[in-house]
């Protein structure tokens, strides 16, 4: 589906999108349980319809349905892109553990990989002092984070919710002029994340992941849509597992987390699929990010037609070049972010199509596809969503002039 540049370079974005008061306030009463899922989605059509209208209007060509399938039943909500598979996963029985609260320190061994607590992230345990002040602005998700657990064999129950997303978006679509859209969704990696009593193994877990996961995959597929896989654990993990593994130890540990994604995406068309990549979307130091470089080759075997990725902010803003030593392959598009979730600051036009041409320098002109660092929703206020956007659609004109004449 996301075709080669032809006469302009392409914008798009990495998924969630703010809500309006509106929708927050129907997403709080559902989740509160003061209205029915049938209220809910009754009122779903007309948001997603709105938004799709929005992102036309600002100039972005591949649209979706800004998530809002996505319970966020708060204006701030950092975890919407993860939380909404609790309630379309079988097998989970809700707990009170707050992953943030916990500091339990789960020690790795060289050549065997564990993940530690959130709270006990090396990048936390650095600036322990400023992640725990209310005042410091450095983590914006302070609030309570609980996940249920997995307690018996997990399937998929989402297949009504998947359907809502794909009959909003598709109808939307049919409204605009929008030439591609595409439903955002979790990796098996990046789900399976969560407290396990069930499985006996991590490739036991995983696989068992995809084969759920694939069906809410082949849902949007099989619409015609493009799935973005959103898969964070792939880099952010690196952040949380202590001691600081070797590279190859946690490159054979990511191999079976992107093993299970191909598990689960076999058969689906690569033009189809979309990889979103990111080091977690918090606003703090992330001095503990694993470099790009470490990571690239493995994330290009993943069956993907195009790959998203944090290259505005100042941690990986550098890693374009990545690109010169790492060969894109043959018929695969690169969707860098030109425009960060991660601050305030509206990127200059300018700047904006600086970065898409240093990318267009190293893999061409046809293969670079301008987007975000990550989703804005939830992360930014909406009048700077909106400015980020429009600045994105700006440089990418100005980069179109340059390029293409």
């Amino acid at each position: 589906m996301t075709s080669a540049n032809t006469d302009h370079i392409q914008t798009t974005h990495v998924g969630s999108l703010p809500r309006t008061p509106e929708l927050i306030e129907a997403n709080r009463r559902y989740a509160d349980g003061e209205s029915t899922w049938e209220e809910l989605t009754a009122q779903l059509p007309a948001f997603v319809s709105d938004i799709v209208a929005r992102q036309r209007r600002i100039g972005i060509d591949i649209v979706n349905d800004g998530e809002f399938g996505h319970i966020m039943p708060s204006a701030l909500d950092y975890g919407a892109w993860w939380n909404y598979s609790f309630s379309r996963i079988g097998g989970l029985t809700p707990s009170d553990e707050d992953r943030w609260a916990t500091n339990e320190q789960i020690r790795s061994e060289p050549g065997k990989i564990r993940l530690t607590s959130f709270s006990d992230r090396r990048d936390r345990t650095r600036f322990r002092d400023a992640y725990e002040d209310p005042t410091s602005g450095v983590l914006a998700h302070r609030r309570s984070t609980v996940q249920p657990k997995i307690t018996g064999p997990i399937s998929y129950t989402g297949h009504e919710a998947v359907q809502e997303d794909v009959r909003n978006l598709t109808a939307a679509l049919a409204q605009s002029d929008a030439p591609e859209g595409f439903v955002a969704a979790i990796s098996p990696g990046s789900a399976a994340r969560i407290t396990n009593e069930y499985y006996g193994t991590d490739e036991e877990l995983l696989f068992a992941m995809a084969d759920v996961l694939r069906e809410e995959y082949l849902a949007i597929t099989d619409a015609g849509l493009t799935v973005q896989i959103d898969d964070p654990s792939i880099a952010e993990s690196w952040d949380q597992v202590n001691p600081e593994p070797t590279v190859e130890d946690y490159l054979a540990f990511t191999q079976l987390r992107v093993d299970a994604l191909n598990h689960a995406l076999r058969g689906i068309p690569q033009e189809q699929v979309r990889f979103h990549l990111c080091w977690g979307s918090w606003h703090g130091p992330h001095t503990t990010d694993i470099e790009f470089k470490h990571i690239v080759d493995q994330v290009l075997t993943i069956n993907a037609g195009a790959y998203t990725f944090e290259a505005a902010n100042g941690r990986h803003a550098h890693e374009w070049k990545v690109w010169r030593d790492h060969p894109l392959p043959e018929g695969k598009r690169i969707m860098p972010g030109v425009v960060s979730h991660s601050t305030n600051t509206v990127e200059h036009p300018e700047l904006v199509a600086d970065r898409i041409e240093q990318f267009a320098s190293v893999v061409g002109r046809e293969n670079v596809i301008a987007s975000t660092d990550c989703g804005l929703g939830g992360r930014l206020h909406p009048s700077i969503a909106v400015a980020k956007l429009e600045s994105l659609t700006a440089g990418a004109r100005l980069a179109t002039e340059r390029l293409f004449g």
